[in-house]
């Protein structure tokens, strides 16, 4: 989903089958040999657990029919191939279907540490192993089913209870904080930054001046969904779960009701500077 990109995604053969080249198998293998140093400690049991089950290989991207059977024997959920970047429409539809859609193409070499618009990494090593999980899977099911019924002004407030969750979520477990989000988990910078910051006590002006640590809020639908966000900086703020299953919990309540209640408090003041328009 945006404005534009320069990638274009490839397209799988009659079987199904995208085609890598070398260049792009090294990419791959040079991003997951590195974001699995990175995540060790940080991850939450529930991403582990799930790359354990998808096994992904380390040569080369993973064929979408691999995942695929991982994906459907665990939660029923499938990826599909889309184009670089998709329309809303489309987006919730597919997730409302159980089919989660995947770019099919790698960054080059030069945006090897940061690429705006998600490619295949992102989607597949950031995302895949969570659908795993059936409280995860039954959260992002319900939110298409919402998107897709949903006119575009209650999707603004749908797009930050994605980005704060999907995207960006922490969950806090026994042995202490965990990412779970994939926006983190993909990049070995917010993976190193996101579990650096402390409980926000009330203190925008801190928020604002203070820009090497985040602030952590306990997990509130309401106020995640009024809460601004910039896509093109490191996140100034988490909300934390106390237990996944809080997303399973979530997808069997009036999460639209919650929409109207974000809509009528109003947004909180942004904790970063405005240059970019909040497009969540």
């Amino acid at each position: 989903m945006g404005s534009g990109t320069k990638y274009i995604s490839k397209k799988p053969d009659q079987d199904g089958v995208v085609h890598w080249d070398s260049m792009e198998s090294l990419v791959w293998h040079d991003l997951v040999e590195r974001q699995l140093a990175c995540i060790e400690g940080r991850a939450c049991q529930a991403y582990i657990d799930g790359l354990e089950l998808l096994d992904l290989p380390q040569d080369r991207p993973p064929q979408l029919a691999d995942i695929n059977s991982v994906l459907k024997a665990s939660t029923g959920w499938e990826c599909v191939a889309v184009p670089a970047l998709i329309n809303f429409d489309r987006f919730f539809a597919l997730l409302a279907n159980q089919q989660f859609p995947v770019a099919t193409f790698l960054r080059r070499r030069e945006e090897f540490d940061y690429l705006q618009e998600p490619d295949f990494f992102h989607e597949i090593f950031g995302h895949c192993a969570m659908l795993t999980n059936p409280a995860f899977a039954a959260f992002t099911h319900t939110y298409g089913k919402l998107g897709a019924k949903a006119n575009s002004a209650q999707r603004v407030y749908l797009a930050r209870l994605y980005w704060f969750t999907v995207e960006f979520g922490l969950l806090q477990q026994v042995e202490g904080l965990r990412i779970y989000g994939g926006g983190i988990l993909s990049s070995p910078g917010e993976t190193q930054y996101a579990l650096t910051g402390k409980m926000d006590r009330g203190s925008s002006t801190e928020s604002k001046t203070n820009k090497s640590r985040p602030l952590y809020k306990p997990f509130d639908p309401v106020d995640i969904m009024r809460t601004p966000y910039r896509i093109d900086i490191m996140q100034p703020l988490y909300f934390i779960l106390d237990d996944i299953n809080q997303l399973y919990d979530l997808a069997h309540q009036d999460i639209m009701s919650m929409v109207v209640k974000a809509q009528q408090q109003g947004l909180h003041p942004p904790l970063f500077e405005t240059k970019i328009k909040d497009v969540g």
